[in-house]
Order: structure tokens, then sequence, then C-alpha cells
């Protein structure tokens, strides 16, 4: 029950599990598919502890955690009592056709990826021990390591069918089955010995093609064993029948029926049209990204690598995913993934320079952490919590992840095999003949992007931000510790933050600062400064202070479900405001009529860049008087 309060609260700050369309994860971040994205406290979940970012790409609302992601995900499920990823609805018809293609790619590859990066962990190593000499091919240890690491590869339209299933809303099993057939040993024995339907390009883009019939029909197979276009398009066509067979089937026979007319249309229909056509489009697809990367593969390499880490805060390295995997179907290899080899390890290097750079103990205790996880090949906490807020970093670290990639173009490295990821991910790129010239340019990659990650940061890329305990210790002299009054943006008493029944207020975790019970319904700028943000609901206000102090005014708790109602906003985001100036009216006697309480938090939210917060020892408090004053 660790992550109990923190699963609770993020419910709530993502507009109430009502709000919940769907919820996967990955390895590190929490994908929800919700409702209406605006009911959703973006800045409030940012600010959490054990929330390293928000992202909002690709039609999902993803949630950063870190590693323990599966923990938190588990909690959620319970705490918001979702059942297999949360109800979906149909929510598509609001995607861009980009963010569909995103949003089902990684509903049905995200998971299967730990078991696929064990199951490819294990065949690495296996290749990596037949190398050394450890053990030969006929051994039995080689034979169970062997199939232990070929199993899930080899049977992937099972599981895909599974998830297909799952992400399109049907019955599971019907898209195992499918799966199932597909794979059926039977099949191979056929196509061994069938006859040739033609060969039109037989042996140079598509397979050679055998043939049996059913019902008289040609049935041209194919080998799908690894295969991964055929069963999701398959299992797509087969949701549709079985939602037509559901609305025509009487209940009282539905629970057989549907599967048996489900899997009675679609199998044939994918052995005979769905997978040729997807196989033979799988096959074109291997031979032009292929064709790409013969064009130049030290460009290609270069392209990748540096832009391989934006990809991954976008979410849209789920484009290559597939690719990479149709690949390593299709041609036994992929160069596309390989090129991104080095991105984490440039990451890592990048984060070392810091930590060993900064005096700052807050940034020091994020690196180590961030350094760990990412020679393990997860990048995301070096990246939200380290590199990307300090801009240079992350750009120098994208940088030497070109020059890395640059280097596993020249070299022509391939991956083998979707295994690990970080120094875990160096045996899939053994060759099935050994270590090779490709091999050694991975381990080249990896060294370099990490040093020159290191060297770039570490001489010109970092500046150390300022501590608190750095300004209090090095204040000349006679010079006075600057200043920042922050007046009171409402008229009302005056209440201590731990008197509130919102956590993420009541506990400081949002920052240090006081709250107000209001008399009226008006909102005044505490400081000079900028609106910064202003929530599309209206019930909360984000101001930067021309000092450079972030206060953050939330009118009430739970307000944000009211989507707006009873709020008037008198400025717009990113307006430059005075101290004084009218932000926001609200009707306070509608709200509180609606079941709202309307105690407004008044919080520095970057209070750990501050010396002090000081509160009005004030029990009523006026528009203007002084309500906290920020040492800076």
């Amino acid at each position: 029950m660790k992550y109990e309060a923190l699963s609770k609260e993020i419910i709530k700050q993502v507009g109430g599990k009502e709000n919940i369309n769907g919820l996967t994860h990955c390895i590190t971040r929490l994908r929800f598919k919700l409702k209406n994205e605006s009911l959703a406290n973006t800045e409030v979940l940012k600010n959490m502890d054990g929330i390293v970012t928000v992202i909002q790409s690709g039609g999902q609302y993803q949630v950063v955690i870190g590693n323990h992601v599966p923990e938190v995900y588990a909690q959620v499920m319970a705490a918001g009592g979702l059942q297999d990823g949360g109800a979906e609805e149909a929510s598509s018809e609001r995607m861009s056709l980009f963010n569909r293609f995103i949003d089902i790619i990684s509903g049905v590859f995200s998971p299967t990826l730990g078991v696929l990066a064990a199951t490819g962990m294990i065949k690495g190593f296996t290749a990596l021990f037949l190398t050394l000499g450890l053990f030969t091919k006929t051994s039995g240890t080689y034979e169970i390591l062997n199939a232990l690491g070929d199993c899930l590869f080899y049977f992937f339209p099972v599981f895909l069918g599974y998830t297909s299933a799952k992400k399109f809303g049907s019955n599971i099993f019907i898209g195992m089955a499918i799966g199932a057939t597909l794979v059926y040993p039977s099949f191979s024995s056929i196509t061994a010995g069938g006859e040739p339907l033609y060969t039109l390009f037989s042996g140079t883009i598509f397979e050679s093609p055998v043939y049996i019939t059913f019902l008289g029909i040609p049935v041209i197979l194919m080998t799908y064993t690894s295969s991964v276009i055929p069963i999701i398009i398959s299992t797509y066509i087969g949701s549709k029948l079985e939602g037509f067979f559901k609305k025509v089937i009487p209940s009282v026979v539905r629970t057989f029926l549907v599967p048996f007319f489900t899997l009675l249309v679609t199998v044939p229909l994918a052995l005979i049209a769905i997978g040729p056509v997807s196989t033979w489009a799988g096959q074109l697809l291997g031979q032009g990204t292929l064709f790409l990367y013969n064009l130049s593969p030290v460009i290609e390499g270069l392209l990748v690598g540096a832009f391989w880490q934006v990809f991954v805060i976008f979410g849209l390295h789920w484009g290559l995913v597939p690719i990479a995997i149709n690949n390593m179907a299709v041609l036994k290899s992929d160069p596309i993934l390989a090129a991104s080899f080095g991105a984490s390890f440039a990451q890592t290097g990048a984060v070392l320079a810091i930590l060993l750079r900064t005096k700052n103990v807050k940034l020091k205790s994020l690196s180590v952490p961030a350094i760990i996880s990412g020679i393990f090949g997860v990048t995301e906490p070096a990246i939200y919590g380290v590199t990307l807020p300090r801009k240079k970093p992350f750009v120098l670290s994208c940088i030497a992840a070109a020059v890395g990639g640059g280097i596993v173009g020249l070299m022509g490295t391939k991956g083998y095999i979707l295994g690990g990821l970080g120094i875990f991910g160096i045996p899939s790129y053994i060759s099935p003949e050994g270590m090779d010239k490709g091999f050694y340019g991975a381990i080249a990659a990896i060294v370099i992007s990490f040093i020159l990650g290191f060297l770039l940061v570490f001489f010109s890329g970092f500046k150390d931000e300022e501590t608190a305990e750095k300004r209090s210790t090095e204040t000349p002299r006679g010079n006075l510790v600057k200043q920042e009054t922050v007046a009171s943006p409402l008229k009302g008493q005056v209440r201590a933050l731990s008197e509130l029944t919102d956590e993420a207020f009541s506990t400081g975790a949002m920052g240090k600062g006081i709250a107000i019970e209001p008399l009226e319904g008006k909102v005044y700028s505490p400081v000079d400064g900028v609106l910064t943000t202003l929530f599309a609901s209206g019930h909360a206000i984000g101001i930067t202070s021309s000092n450079g102090v972030d206060i953050l005014i939330h009118v009430g708790k739970d307000t944000v479900k009211l989507k707006g109602k009873y709020f008037t906003p008198r400025a717009k985001q990113g307006d430059t405001v005075t101290k004084g100036q009218l932000l926001m009216e609200f009707d306070a006697a509608a709200i509180r009529e609606a079941g709202y309480t309307l105690t407004t938090p008044v919080i520095i939210s970057n209070s750990g860049d501050v010396l002090d917060v000081i509160e009005t020892d004030q029990k009523n408090i006026d528009y203007r008087e002084k309500l906290l004053t920020v040492m800076i």
C-alpha cells in the first residue's frame, strides 16, 4: 500500500475516475486516455512528490512516474476500481489520424515490452555465451535457453492477438485464437511442400508463395511466426465482426455463437486476404527502410541518434518500434533502432557531468538515481528531472547521441533481437555469425556517446544554479537579503495550510504559503509579473513575479469540476500584470450552493528555490494588504 495516497491523488487530479476512459503503463509512465483533458490539474500533478512530470501527446495524458510505475499503476487501478485498463470508450473521433495511430501502436505493444525485453536479453546472452564457447548448439543448456529466448517472438501473433483484442475492445480469447491459427505448426509443413501460386518477384522482395484451397478458393500460405501486421489487422476486423454478431445473435446463445461465427469468418479471411497482403506490405516496409538506410547509413544514424530523446518525450518513438520488429521478422535484423543505442548513454554522461559540477544538494539527489536508471536505458528521470529543465545540457546530450548514431551507421551496426535496454542491450547486437564489426561499432557508439555527453556538459554546457544555502552564506556584509512582498489577492479570513483537507496543500507538497476563506468573489494580482497559467476552468491562477517568485492561487477545493461555471477571467494567460490588478471574478454564493468549499490556498510554488516564506499574523485580511514575505 506504499503508493496508495499518491494513487488516490493522481485519480483526483486527472478529473476523477469518471473522467478516465482507459489506463495503461509503459516502463516509466502512466498513460491515461481521458474524456476531457481540460479537467486534469496538470500543474498540480507536475509539482506532486512522486511524479516527475506530465506529458500530453499522442492522444494520451502521460503521468511520468519513474521506475516504480508498475506499483503505482496497480494502486491506481485498485483505487479507481478500474478493470483491464479502464472502461474504454469511443473517443478516437477527437484524435487526429496520427494520434490514433500512436495510440493504437502503444496500446498494442506496450503491454508486451517487459517480457519482450526479458526474453530478448535471454536470447542475447545465449548468443554471447555461445560465442564465448561456454556451451555448444548441441547442448541441452543451449536448447532450453534458446527456446526461452525465442518463445515470445516466435509466437508473437498469439500475444499480439491478446493485446490487440484488448485494445479494440473485443474478446481477448478470440484474438488469441486468430493468432494461434496463424502460427499453427501444420501450416509450416504444408508451406514446405505446397504448390507455387506464382513467382513474380519471388526471392527478391516477396517470399515464394504456395497455396492450398478453402472451399475452392486459393489460400496463399505465408510464414506468420514473429509477424506483427497480419494479426493486428485481423484482430481489428474480427472485433468489428464480433460487434456485428453481438447485435444480431440472441443473448441466450450469444456466449458461444458469437465466437463461433467471428472465428469462422475472420480466420479464413485472414489466411486468404489479410495475411498475404499485410505480409507483403510488411516486406515492402522492411525493404523500404533498408533502402533509405543504404542511401546513407551515417546520415540515418545521425538523425535518429539526435532526435531519439525528442521522440521519447512526445511518445513518437512508438512509430519506429513496429518497423523495427517487422524488420527483425522479415530481414532478420534492424538498423533503425540501433542508431538510438547511444542516446541513453549520452544522457547519462551529461547527468554525471552535472552531478560533479553542481553544488545544489537537491539537484545532486536527483542526478544519482537518474544516472543509475540511465545506465539501464531508462532516461525519463534524467530528461525530465535534470537535463530538459536546464535546456542546454539536453541539447548537448542530443549532439552526443547523434555522434553515437553516426558511428553505428558507419560501422553497419544492426540489432538482431529486441532485447534489454542500456547495458543489457549490448548482446542484442551480436550477429548470428558472432561478434563482427557492427557489434564493436555498438560498443564504440555507447562509449563515445557517454564520454562526449559528459565532456560537452562538464566544460561548456552547465552553469550551476545558485542555491538558497549558497546565497545565504555568500551575501556580502552590509547587503540585505532581497525580499518580495506578496499582497493578498482576496479579502477574507486567514487560515493555515495545515487546516485544509486537500493533502497536496496541507502537507506543503505544493509549497509554502497560506489560505484565505474569501468574503467576496474577486481575485487581484498579488505582485507585478506575468500571468503564466490560467486554467481553462478558471479556478486556478499561476503568476511569476518580476523577481522570479512563482505564486499559485487555487480558488476552492475540487472547483475544477465546475468546468469554468461561475468563474469569469478578467485577464488572459501570458498577460503582464500589476499588483492590485483584477484577474478574476467568481460567484461565491453559487459555488458554495453547488456544494464546494472556497478556502483558497496562496502558494509559493518554487519555495525550494527561496530562503524563506514568512506568513502574515493577521486573522483577517483585505485586498492588497501584506500576506506573505518571500526571502529571495
